[in-house]
């Protein structure tokens, strides 16, 4: 059970990591096209964004999985409201995963229509989630 809790926590750490980097290289990607944009860089951006997309993709299903096989382990959590929680703003956080996906897709074509701007907001969502699904877990509110 420890080792499937442990796991579950390395993957949300590397998942987050990567929830929280990819949009700021959007950030970045959004000034260079704005800016006039160079093809080099804006290629170096599309490579960096789409490796950082398959390495965080790896961490949310393997997140995903290790909460899934703790939960089997210990099914009386599906029984608490803090799970019940839990479990909705992980799926807003696969939400804004898929989010993530399309907008990549939007640059990778050149068809990005958000700013820089946009784009600095867009890069806080994660924090919302962090902060909602830490404290459910830690404090148990319901």
């Amino acid at each position: 059970m420890l080792w499937l809790k442990a796991l579950h926590i390395v993957f949300v750490i590397t998942w987050f990591a990567g929830l929280f980097y990819l949009p700021r290289l959007f950030v970045y990607h959004a000034a260079l096209n704005q800016a006039g944009g160079d093809v080099a860089g804006s290629g170096r951006f599309k490579i960096m964004e789409r490796r950082l997309f398959a390495m965080m993709t790896v961490g949310g299903v393997l997140a995903v999985l290790f909460g899934l096989a703790t939960l089997g382990k210990v099914p009386g959590f599906m029984q608490t409201g803090w799970m019940h929680a839990k479990l909705t703003l992980v799926a807003g956080l696969i939400g804004y995963h898929v989010w993530c996906h399309r907008l990549l897709l939007a640059f990778r074509q050149d068809r990005n229509r958000h700013s820089e701007r946009w784009y600095r907001g867009f890069n806080e969502v994660p924090t919302f989630f962090l902060f909602g699904i830490v404290i459910l877990v830690v404090v148990k509110p319901f």
